[in-house]
């Protein structure tokens, strides 16, 4: 797209109005960009002149930022903290190519994390930024590359890679098993649960694929895997936790299985990108390793459960 410059006010000016919004002050944005209130003033009131509008309501010595003025000031910041990234990214990576890169939490640091080393020494002009998202945004208005996405097939404004299934066991300590000696399935209707915020269905659709009645499940709540695994090995509840993000913890014996009855979720992990960045070098070189990287995981998942 085209961008006229008669739409693109000077950055001083841009940066004069976001202080003032943030700090409705013209004192404290004087301040906090080493120039005078004056200054401040004037550059706000050139900016109004082009906008054609008041961006502030003035009042003695207060000044307010009108309806109009604060749906701007969230715009211009969003546009300046991009920009603002985009230089830091530059400047830790001028030869080669930045690659922004939003994870779930637990995923980005059991899965994800350990295996970007491969990457990195394969691709070494490539410098990867991550940022946590929980939930998927729109890629237009966010200065990210690619997400990690778990769910249905679905997200607007963006070409999604499958990456893996994801199959959920029913994990605890060894101390809360001996306690409890759970034998069958309708044992854990009566134990402590731990929920995961984000799946809040989680423990009565592995009651139901077992055919078994389990009623209201009360139990405490968690906003992530990993605090989730960490409840469950301090023996506060039974947790249902994804088998290639614990593998580690079932080996050291720190978790095991309250049950052995594993459910494959209905939802599935993807790579989401935006079409307008498929051709970008690091972005296509991360697609097709990380397919391949989920790929090898999926394998291993299979012949473990096969054998």
């Amino acid at each position: 797209m085209l961008l006229s410059r008669k739409f693109l006010p000077p950055m001083s000016e841009l940066c004069a109005f976001e202080a003032a919004a943030r700090h409705e002050s013209f004192t404290a944005a004087a301040a906090e960009l080493n120039l005078t209130q004056s200054a401040v003033s004037r550059q706000i009131r050139s900016l109004e002149s082009l906008l054609g509008a008041e961006l502030f309501s003035r009042e003695r010595q207060k000044v307010m930022l009108t309806l109009a003025g604060q749906a701007y000031a969230t715009e211009v910041r969003t546009a300046l903290q991009r920009i603002s990234v985009a230089t830091l990214g530059f400047q830790a990576n001028p030869q080669g190519g930045t690659l922004n890169i939003a994870i779930l939490p637990t995923f980005g640091t059991r899965w994800l994390a350990p295996r970007l080393p491969v990457f990195m020494a394969a691709n070494p002009g490539v410098t990867i930024n991550l940022t946590t998202r929980l939930a998927p945004f729109d890629f237009q208005t966010d200065a990210v590359d690619a997400a990690i996405h778990f769910g249905q097939p679905d997200w607007q404004g963006a070409e999604l890679d499958f990456l893996m299934h994801e199959t959920v066991v029913p994990a605890c300590s060894p101390a809360l098993m001996a306690k409890h000696q759970f034998r069958l399935p309708a044992d854990l209707a009566h134990a402590p649960l731990l929920h995961l915020m984000s799946r809040p269905d989680a423990w009565s659709r592995w009651f139901a694929s077992l055919a078994v009645p389990s009623g209201r499940l009360p139990g405490m709540l968690v906003d992530q895997f990993a605090m989730a695994a960490q409840a469950a090995m301090a023996g506060l509840g039974v947790a249902l936790l994804p088998t290639f993000l614990i593998e580690a913890e079932l080996a050291r014996g720190d978790l095991v299985q309250a049950i052995d009855a594993p459910m494959e979720s209905a939802e599935r992990y993807y790579l989401a990108c935006p079409p307008s960045r498929a051709t970008y070098p690091p972005l296509a070189a991360f697609r097709q390793w990380i397919k391949a990287e989920a790929a090898r995981t999926q394998s291993q998942g299979n012949e473990n459960q096969a054998s």
